[in-house]
């Protein structure tokens, strides 16, 4: 692939850039006058439809004419197929998540079972990402509870280990898990040899493809075995093995992939709300359900948001059904239809195939999974609405606002003695909060404990990209504090024009209320509901602000410890916080773990540097910091 050269943002130059467009397929990003992407896109041919947004004969929609009104500039990625700009477009879209493309709100991919086989004792563990990592992958599972019971099989009949620790086999003596017949305790002396432990492994392994009459053959033999020599308590163990195995059988055969394996995606919708739902069957049988929601969605066109959803959905999935139900037809059907047919060799060579039924039974699954979407929507959006919008009449009388504070936004700041000051935004959605909208902020101003100034910084920084990007400024901006932190705030607002914004403050001691305009503050009665969403919006923002605090601090101490060690840059660091997720995990990893992005001599080194420093505040309960020494001492 190649990709353009940046440019600049002026109007003028879209159509001298368009001329100079490949005619081949890849991928194009809108952006708007601050460089922000608003819409990606992939095209069979890149030129002809990017210069098709462009042309005055052609008629638009809202969505392209909102588009073509603000987009100020374009980048494009080249790609050897049209297939292959379909999967680079879903990832920069789960990436950026621009404004005018459906952005799944769930994205969470099927439950695999994973076993270490690149561990010299390997255990069995839940996962739903599949790395290169020489272990072996199982799954998917739907349902998911069908993959825990099977790890719980293992883990009680199988007795492979689950802990973490390094074996060498030279304990002295093995933990519980061994005396509750649990795991075979490789890790003490003289209980169980290399050879025993992997027949055990052998038997895992049968039992995960599903050669379950093969692994019944052996457990029979064994079981025979054990009796002639009138061992009765192991022969009753194999015995009981079998029919668990028997049962397990029954189960994976219902879920496994068949003639009806089919996915089914429905969806309701009342103007910028919409409940997307799905139904996994196999076997004839649901399996499994999932719902998505959208509160804020501007554009619609079912063509494209089935389209996006599909794309999104199985971006990250190792799997993809033989059939997809749709209650209407997509863009683009044939490739999409490629692209999944490809994820579906692992299991199948039948092609993948979307449809739109049209009679018979397979319409009258659509409009059941439709009746299923309608009562999703609500119970989501219509059940607790008259509470929900009482509430915020009381709030709204409550401080004197000038309209129904339907859109807050709420900021608090965080710092210990200056270190690492950060800010955090939360935003309540007619009085739920809206998880996905959260914003956080690290301070730029000069480092001193100075809340008032963090509280300015944040707030002049959020409403400037706000009016940048010409999106809706919120009923009442809440920040947490007293007169000193709304008065900042105020000034904020003020420099930017927005004045007239309704802001309003809460102090944790006495829960004074403060808002801007009048000239004392107040209290509201402890059992006031409106205090109470206040309260709620406020402890968000702090909680959210305390937590991105941690991160940064524990970030930077990570770092420090890691600066120490000869051979590890930023780089290896960086690959470190992406692998792990956080500083704090990488901590807790072992040799092993930490060998696959720096060698086994460097993880050792840093195994041995970290293993010296406290726990991170991460681990903030006692029960997690008891797990951090116990790893740390290989203990189980």
């Amino acid at each position: 692939m190649e990709r353009s050269s940046p440019e600049s943002h002026d109007e003028n130059l879209i159509a001298s850039k368009i001329a100079g467009l490949p005619r081949t397929p890849g991928v194009y990003l809108f952006k708007d006058r601050s460089g922000g992407i608003i819409y990606i896109g992939k095209a069979k041919s890149l030129r002809q439809r990017v210069r098709s947004y462009f042309q005055a004969s052609h008629s638009r929609d809202l969505k392209t004419d909102f588009l073509v009104r603000h987009a100020r500039d374009f980048d494009y990625v080249v790609t050897d197929s049209e297939v292959e700009a379909l999967i680079l477009e879903s990832s920069l879209v789960k990436k950026h998540q621009p404004r005018l493309n459906v952005r799944l709100k769930d994205d969470k991919s099927f439950l695999h079972i994973k076993l270490t086989l690149n561990q010299e004792y390997p255990r069995v563990l839940l996962t739903r990402r599949i790395r290169n990592d020489g272990a072996r992958y199982f799954g998917p599972y739907l349902p998911a509870s069908l993959a825990r019971s099977t790890i719980k099989i293992i883990n009680r009949h199988f007795l492979l280990r689950t802990c973490s620790i390094q074996i060498d086999g030279s304990l002295d003596r093995p933990c519980l898990e061994y005396y509750i017949r649990r795991c075979l305790a490789p890790c003490a002396t003289g209980l169980c040899t290399h050879s025993e432990y992997t027949k055990a492994v052998q038997d895992v392994i049968l039992l995960l493809e599903g050669k379950n009459e093969q692994l019944v053959q052996v457990l029979t033999e064994k079981m025979k075995e054990a009796s002639e020599s009138e061992l009765f308590e192991t022969a009753a163990f194999y015995r009981d093995r079998i029919r668990l195995i028997r049962d397990l059988a029954e189960k994976q055969k219902m879920a496994s992939p068949g003639q009806d394996d089919l996915d089914i995606f429905t969806y309701d919708r009342e103007g910028s709300r919409l409940a997307l739902q799905l139904f996994s069957m196999r076997n004839g049988r649901v399996v499994g359900k999932r719902e998505f929601f959208w509160e804020d969605l501007e554009f619609f066109d079912p063509r494209t948001f089935l389209r996006d959803a599909i794309q999104q959905y199985y971006l990250e999935q190792t799997y993809a059904p033989e059939r997809i139900f749709l209650p209407s037809e997509i863009e683009h059907k044939e490739v999409v239809e490629r692209w999944l047919s490809d994820k579906r060799r692992t299991v199948s060579r039948r092609q993948a195939k979307i449809l739109v039924p049209k009679r018979g039974n397979n319409l009258d699954l659509v409009l059941l999974v439709e009746r299923n979407a309608k009562i999703a929507f609500e119970s989501r959006f219509k059940v607790l609405k008259s509470e929900k919008i009482a509430l915020l009449e009381k709030l709204q009388h409550e401080l004197g606002l000038p309209q129904l504070p339907r859109h807050i936004e709420a900021f608090d700041v965080s710092n210990i003695q200056a270190a690492e000051p950060v800010a955090s935004m939360v935003v309540c959605w007619e009085g739920v909060m809206s998880r996905k909208d959260y914003r956080k902020f690290k301070i730029r101003a000069p480092a001193v404990p100075n809340d008032f100034a963090a509280i300015q910084e944040a707030v002049l920084r959020r409403y400037r990209r706000i009016l940048t990007e010409e999106k809706k400024i919120p009923d009442l901006v809440l920040v947490d504090g007293g007169k000193g932190q709304l008065h900042y705030a105020y000034q904020a607002l003020s420099k930017l024009g927005l004045d007239d914004t309704p802001l309003a403050s809460i102090a944790k001691r006495d829960e004074i209320i403060f808002v801007q305009g009048q000239e004392d503050g107040f209290s509201l009665p402890r059992s006031s509901p409106a205090l109470h969403l206040i309260q709620e919006i406020r402890d968000e923002a702090h909680r959210f602000a305390v937590t991105y605090h941690r991160q940064r601090r524990s970030i930077r101490d990570f770092s420090s410890e890691l600066d120490a060690i000869r051979g590890i840059g930023p780089k290896r660091k960086r690959r470190l916080l992406q692998n792990f997720g956080s500083a704090h995990r990488v901590k807790l990893a072992t040799v092993e773990e930490l060998t696959p992005f720096l060698g086994e001599k460097l993880a050792r080194q840093a195994q041995e540097q970290l293993a010296t420093t406290e726990p991170s505040d991460e681990a903030t309960d006692s029960g997690e910091r008891s797990k951090v020494v116990k790893r740390r001492k290989g203990g189980n």
